[in-house]
């Protein structure tokens, strides 16, 4: 299922006068808040609560039905610490053909991890499987903001196995996310070009924000405009470097754009795009809360009081409530995954992006 710009102009007018309501095209689902992690940068370990099932997730699944989410990321915690994982990803894979599955990962499972996505890669040969291992910073200094000995090289270890299976799958990318906080960002030159080194076939960053799902409100964790504008322009700069051809050259002007709103937020405390939060994109927890994003995680409803059906809770009073909030308060945040589908659906932000990848 490819992406019917069609969608853009509705999803305006949705948001505008609250009809019609299209589903999301972004879902983030997380499976699971355990994690085998301790970072200084995340605290949604402490979260409990009954995860869904895998029956329970198949009946969400089909209330969403085929062909409605292109892009879907299957988050934590640590999404491989959940046995039926793979199950998990496959069921979505038949059962709602999403264009691509995003895989964020912490990488210390290795022997976990790699038959894992082998099998889920053999069943899923017509989505795009991008997974990308979480590495912010070098040897020791990365085990430090992780909170785990040893998490450098086990996750240079999965991130290198993982390479080899690109080999002999067409769907699979392989790359590294890094997220920039006040703990590596006057290093993140150096980190990056160390890291770049392994040849990652994506590199990928974000900012260390205080998140309601991830418990860190008052951390003081992000760094400052100017602090993130030095490390973010190295990237940017190098990036545009690398003239990158094809599909690779459209997503790097999409990142370079989403760079740009960053700093802009950081900068003003502004909204700088409207938010499509809870329009085109939403997030579902590990015990069916859907939210409209990661960082109010406003109560859109439990998929459980709906009877599993995504499609009824969605078009819930409740729900709407949420959306109405949505475009009065004009929130601001830096969430990368709800920034890329809001930049994909503002005709002037596609300007831009197109602008860079002509640059």
């Amino acid at each position: 299922m490819r992406f019917n710009p069609l969608v853009i102009p509705i999803y305006k007018i949705s948001r505008v006068l609250g009809c019609p309501l299209l589903l999301p095209i972004n879902i983030t689902i997380s499976v699971t808040f355990r994690c085998n992690s301790k970072c200084k940068t995340c605290n949604v370990y402490k979260r409990e609560g009954k995860e869904l099932t895998l029956e329970e997730f198949k009946k969400i699944f089909s209330s969403i039905g085929k062909g409605r989410v292109w892009w879907v990321t299957f988050s934590g915690g640590e999404v491989f610490l959940r046995e039926d994982f793979k199950e998990i990803v496959i069921s979505f894979y038949k059962i709602c053909k999403p264009k691509i599955i995003n895989i964020p990962t912490n990488g210390l499972l290795t022997s976990s991890i790699i038959p894992c996505i082998q099998e889920i890669l053999k069943v899923c040969e017509d989505t795009k499987i991008i997974v990308n291992i979480s590495i912010d910073s070098i040897n020791e200094h990365d085990d430090y903001i992780r909170g785990i000995p040893g998490a450098f090289k086990k996750a240079i270890d999965t991130f290198i196995q993982l390479k080899k299976l690109e080999q002999s799958f067409n769907n699979l990318n392989v790359g590294i996310h890094t997220v920039i906080s006040v703990f590596n960002v006057n290093n993140f030159p150096y980190i990056y070009d160390h890291l770049k080194k392994y040849r990652p076939s994506s590199y990928i960053t974000e900012i260390a924000e205080e998140r309601e799902e991830l418990k860190t409100i008052g951390w003081k964790i992000t760094p400052s405009y100017l602090q993130y504008v030095k490390a973010i322009n190295y990237l940017i700069n190098d990036i545009k470097k690398q003239k990158s051809k094809g599909m690779r050259r459209i997503i790097d002007s999409f990142r370079i754009e989403y760079y740009q709103i960053t700093k802009k937020v950081l900068k003003t405390k502004k909204q700088i795009i409207p938010c499509f939060a809870g329009f085109a994109s939403c997030h579902i927890t590990p015990q069916g809360d859907v939210w409209e994003c990661c960082i109010k995680c406003s109560d859109m409803g439990n998929l459980k009081d709906y009877d599993y059906n995504f499609r009824k809770l969605w078009k819930d009073k409740k729900a709407q409530k949420i959306r109405e909030e949505i475009k009065k308060t004009k929130c601001f945040c830096t969430l990368a995954n709800a920034s890329y589908t809001n930049i994909l659906i503002n005709i002037r932000y596609l300007i831009k992006v197109l602008s860079h990848f002509i640059k």
